[in-house]
C-alpha cells in the first residue's frame, strides 16, 4: 500500500479513536513523543493519552461531542482533514455555563506522520471561534 492510502486509512481509524476515546487506538496511532498544545493544558500533552486528554476536556462541556471527517487531502507525510464537530453544550466550557445549544462547527487540522505511520504533530486551524459562536458566547 502506498503512503498516501496508508495515511488516509490511518485518519479513518483516528476518527474512530477520538469519537470512542479508545486508549489502545490512541497508543497505536499517536507517537509517544508527540507533543500537543491546547487550551486543555498549560503544559504540552504527550502521546496518545495526551491527545485523548483534549477529547476528555471537550466532553466536559459537550458530553456528546463527535468529529466527522468530511474531506481529506493526503501526501506521504501529512493529511489535511476538514472535520464537522458536533455536540450539545451541556457542561461548563471555558468558564461558560451550559446553554443547551447544539453546535456544528467546521474544523481544519493538519496531521503529520512518522515512518511508522504514527501521528507526530497536529496543527489545528482556530475552531474555538466557531464553538464559542455556536454556544452564543460571542457573535
Amino acid at each position: 500500500m502506498d503512503l498516501i492510502t496508508r495515511n488516509k486509512e490511518l485518519m479513518k481509524k483516528f476518527e474512530t479513536m477520538i469519537n470512542t476515546a479508545d486508549e489502545n487506538l490512541a497508543d497505536e496511532l499517536v507517537a509517544s513523543d508527540a507533543a500537543f498544545y491546547t487550551p486543555a493544558s498549560p503544559e504540552a500533552l504527550y502521546g496518545g493519552k495526551g491527545y485523548l486528554s483534549v477529547v476528555y476536556w471537550m466532553r466536559k462541556g459537550f458530553s456528546d461531542v463527535q468529529w466527522h471527517i468530511t474531506d481529506m487531502v493526503a501526501d506521504e507525510e501529512k493529511v489535511a482533514v476538514k472535520w464537522d464537530l458536533t455536540g450539545t453544550h451541556d457542561g461548563e466550557f471555558l468558564g461558560i455555563q451550559p446553554t443547551g445549544k447544539k453546535i456544528k462547527v467546521c474544523v481544519m487540522n493538519f496531521y503529520y506522520f512518522n515512518q511508522d505511520g504514527k501521528v507526530t504533530n497536529d496543527i489545528a486551524a482556530e475552531g474555538m471561534i466557531g464553538i464559542l459562536r455556536g454556544i452564543g458566547a460571542i457573535n
